[in-house]
């Protein structure tokens, strides 16, 4: 098949990339249009492209789920990252250790998912207020929350107000109130 033809099939059905030939693969143009129709084939797209900010920023506004597969410079990236996160907070789990630690970086992936908070730098999840914004909006955030504050009575309302189910995750000494 010749570079016309890959191009068009590519239109058609991205996941054509995943068995193309390595010079298809390297081309940035076919990977730019494979990963605008779907962003998790930039798991198939040669390294070179998986360091490009152009490609991984497209695979990451199609699907922030396709951060998992940029290469490791880019998951330093607080644009990349934030488009990843703008869309679903848990996409955090692929950002560089760094960024997890960057305050508005986990508020917005909280405020998106606040089970995300199982993804952000152990300080928020100790920090009160983090962890309270978690638990008021996701059932599951509660057990991502530094045992410290599974004590707390007011984390612990907070997360029970939301949903019953997350009482399973609190201190056994206040789960008799």
């Amino acid at each position: 098949m010749d570079r016309k033809e890959f191009l068009q099939a590519v239109k058609e059905d991205p996941y054509q990339i995943e068995n193309a030939d390595e010079a298809f693969k390297k081309d940035k143009e076919i990977v730019l249009i494979a990963v605008k129709g779907n962003g998790s084939v930039l798991e198939y797209a040669h390294d070179s492209l998986k360091k490009d900010k152009d490609v991984v920023l497209a695979a990451v506004k199609e699907t922030g789920h396709s951060l998992d597969f940029a290469d490791k410079s880019l998951k330093k990236d607080k644009e990349i990252v934030m488009e990843a996160i703008n869309q679903q907070g848990n996409y955090l789990e692929y950002a560089d250790p760094t960024l997890r630690k960057d305050k508005t970086i986990v508020m917005t992936a909280i405020k998106s998912t606040g089970s995300s908070l199982e993804f952000a730098d152990k300080i928020f999840q100790k920090d009160k207020k983090v962890v309270l914004m978690a638990v008021s909006s996701h059932v599951d955030a509660l057990e991502f929350a530094d045992n410290s504050l599974k004590k707390d009575k007011d984390i612990v309302t907070a997360s029970v107000e939301n949903n019953g189910y997350s009482l399973s995750y609190a201190d056994p000494s206040l789960k008799k109130d």
